[in-house]
């Protein structure tokens, strides 16, 4: 039987070409010989062949393409959980500087609220007048403003370090934020007030203080003081060259001072029987305790010991419109604000003591006596009227400020 060929030039190209070439590339034949005058339809085996290779090559092409596209999908996987992963890192990020900067807010409101807690308490210890103890002890629970949820605690104790010094004043601030049962934040302070100046003595005229002098607070003099006593504190006025005591504060001129005269008038408490022990021209205090205002319009002249004058609150302690002569052996005992028109002069072994403060118009004077002045705000503050009728409050110190300020 003769056999012959295809040329592959003459024939059309089909799908089953392409697998008819590999079969016979697998099967290392170089081409396909069928007999003549057949087709090749006509050879089952060639067909069944060409099947089963373009089977298989659609199995593979069928794998190749499902491999692409299942890597495909896991890229995007990949990228899109690396990219939820930054995103997620960015807002936590946000929300720790956002939490960041809340509570830095709330701490600085919270600072300013505990600084406004001080001066609360600056303000009043300036001002006792109208409190019912001596000093401003604190409080709770206070608000800058009502129906706010913020709300600060005042302590204050004055400073027992130095018996004799009752211008220091330690207080404490707590301020903090309320929502609902839970305080969310808090500032502590601690702070050591010092009523600067504080006035315990003042004199109106050049004066000499001897040795046996002692000032606790600071003095003023309108003219030369020459001291050879011991003062704890400033001296405002001209310090003389012959000064010889001691002086532990600072020296100002006299016009660093802003402090007022106390505005006392004889009118204005002559008819206040029920508070006020009031004498008209010389009077003589002689071994007497006197709980009362002791208004004089005249000279006081004191005989005698254990005499003593505590008039109670918002009251001056002695008031004389002449002057105040303490005889020899004498002594007096005062505790609030003395105010002597005249001078005050102190003969041998005479004794002055006072808690309070001393200001005398014209000049103290002495030598074999002894004389302490202890300033006390608490003591000297007063109230007074003016022409109108209108309430004054005074005290002896004319300002104040914090020697320190700490974080509790």
């Amino acid at each position: 039987m003769l056999y012959r060929e295809d040329p592959p030039s003459f024939r059309p190209k089909s799908p089953g070409d392409e697998a008819e070439k590999s079969v016979q590339k697998d099967y290392g034949v170089v081409s396909i010989l069928r007999p003549l005058g057949t087709t090749k339809d006509e050879s089952p085996t060639l067909q069944m062949m060409i099947k089963q290779r373009i089977q298989l090559r659609d199995t593979r092409y069928a794998i190749r393409n499902t491999n692409k596209k299942g890597a495909a999908l896991l890229v995007v996987l990949f990228v899109i959980m690396a990219i939820t992963i930054l995103s997620l890192g960015f807002l936590s990020r946000s929300d720790v500087e956002l939490a960041c900067g809340q509570n830095m807010i709330l701490r600085t409101q919270m600072d300013y609220l505990a600084e406004s807690g001080l001066q609360h308490a600056k303000g009043l210890i300036l001002n006792p007048q109208d409190l019912t103890g001596e000093y401003w002890l604190g409080e709770s629970n206070l608000q800058l403003v009502d129906g706010s949820s913020d709300f600060y605690d005042v302590r204050i104790i004055r400073d027992e370090d130095e018996p004799d010094d009752n211008c220091n004043y330690n207080i404490e601030c707590d301020a903090y934020r309320k929502k609902e049962t839970e305080t969310v934040g808090r500032s502590s302070l601690k702070a050591v007030l010092r009523l600067d100046p504080c006035i315990a003595l003042s004199v109106g005229q050049s004066t000499t203080l001897w040795d046996t002098v002692t000032v606790y607070g600071d003095v003023n003099c309108v003219g030369t003081l020459t001291s050879q006593g011991t003062i704890y504190g400033d001296v405002f006025g001209v310090y003389g060259d012959e000064s010889t005591g001691t002086i532990t504060g600072q020296r100002y001129a006299i016009d660093k001072l802003s402090l007022g005269w106390p505005a006392i008038n004889v009118d204005d408490f002559k008819d206040r029987f029920d508070v006020v022990d009031y004498h008209l021209g010389e009077y003589t205090l002689n071994g007497s305790s006197i709980n009362r205002m002791l208004l004089i319009e005249g000279d006081l002249i004191v005989s005698g010991t254990n005499n003593e004058i505590n008039p109670g609150k918002n009251l001056p302690a002695l008031y004389v419109t002449g002057d105040l002569i303490i005889k020899e052996g004498a002594s007096l005992n005062i505790e609030g604000l003395a105010v002597i028109a005249g001078s005050v002069s102190l003969k041998d072994n005479a004794n002055l003591i006072v808690l309070g403060g001393l200001f005398i118009r014209e000049t103290l004077s002495g030598s074999n006596s002894s004389v302490t002045i202890t300033a006390d705000l608490t003591k000297t503050a007063i109230i007074t009227w003016n022409e109108e009728g209108t309430q004054q409050n005074w005290g002896q110190a004319a300002g104040a400020f914090f020697r320190s300020i700490e974080r509790k």
